[in-house]
């Protein structure tokens, strides 16, 4: 049975559909006092009415439990920025059943493609849209959902990406993902055929937009923060590398800096693994020869 629900986003009692055959019968009670109690073995009462009213709300209650549970039991085993995503991708995607789901992050003034249902390892990180450019981003811009049934590349906001086969797609449904009030990133779901998004899809993913973008945005600025602390201590093994180079062979300290820029090019390593292997190779010879007594 399909979920109902309302535009304000609570349950309306004139939403619930009761079972075929007994609300049948419970129409018919004026002409047949008696039918619900001779065929349900329960006296017709007003109370019956209202228990028999709730009975679909409580199954919707239900269901709706069970998406919470899923969403956040999905989200806490999650280890990690780009784990999360994923995870988003994948909930998001069986929701649906669409053939393309698609994360952008947005990060300054652009949407970056973090994830991808389908793989992309070549536009995946790379692939940037400005805030406004495209249904991306004008979901973004607007904070609302666009939803297009077919002929998705005929809408005038359409932008094609020729990286992304998906612009070929006919159906096309983009919902902004929210954290406290803002946009965060936009998720878009697509489908080869037509496809008519049901105001219960859209209701869905626009569901897991809010409840998800928190959970992405604390994962991004965590991400940040484990970047910046590498950066810090690459900083500090370079330094210490300098300065190394400086004692030993007398040189400046952008001399130094270029002599380690310049083994980095040669070996292709990074310059932080030039930099710790001389500092290893100080800590040896310190270790090899101890200072001699005075």
């Amino acid at each position: 049975m399909e979920v109902p629900s309302s535009i304000d986003g609570h349950f309306n009692p004139g939403d619930a559909t009761l079972p075929q055959e007994m609300l049948k019968d419970y129409d018919n009670r004026a002409a047949n006092p008696l039918s619900l109690s001779s065929k349900f073995g329960v006296r017709h009462t007003p109370q019956l009415a209202i228990l028999l009213s709730m009975e679909p709300l409580l199954s919707i209650e239900e269901s709706h439990v069970d998406l919470l549970h899923e969403i956040g039991n999905r989200l806490a085993s999650a280890d990690g920025f780009r784990e999360v995503l994923n995870r988003v991708v994948e909930f998001a995607a069986a929701l649906v059943k669409c053939d393309s789901c698609l994360i952008y992050v947005l990060e300054g003034d652009e949407l970056v493609l973090r994830a991808s249902k389908n793989p992309h390892a070549e536009v995946v990180d790379r692939l940037k849209i400005r805030v406004g450019q495209g249904i991306t981003g004008w979901v973004a811009e607007h904070q609302e959902p666009v939803a297009v049934a077919e002929r998705a590349a005929l809408d005038p906001r359409f932008q094609f990406f020729h990286e992304l086969p998906e612009d070929s797609y006919e159906a096309f449904l983009s919902v902004p993902l929210m954290c406290r009030g803002r946009v965060v990133g936009v998720i878009n779901l697509q489908h080869r055929q037509h496809h008519v998004y049901r105001r219960r899809e859209i209701r869905l993913i626009s569901t897991v937009g809010f409840l998800v973008g928190a959970e992405i945005e604390m994962a991004r600025l965590e991400d940040a923060n484990l970047n910046l602390a590498e950066q810090l201590q690459t900083r500090k093994i370079v330094e210490r590398a300098k300065g190394i180079l400086q004692r030993d062979l007398g040189l400046s300290e952008e001399q130094a800096y270029l002599a380690l820029q310049k083994q980095s090019r040669q070996k292709r390593k990074a310059m932080k693994e030039i930099a710790e292997a001389i500092v290893l190779s100080e800590e040896v010879r310190g270790n090899s020869f101890p200072p001699k007594p005075a």
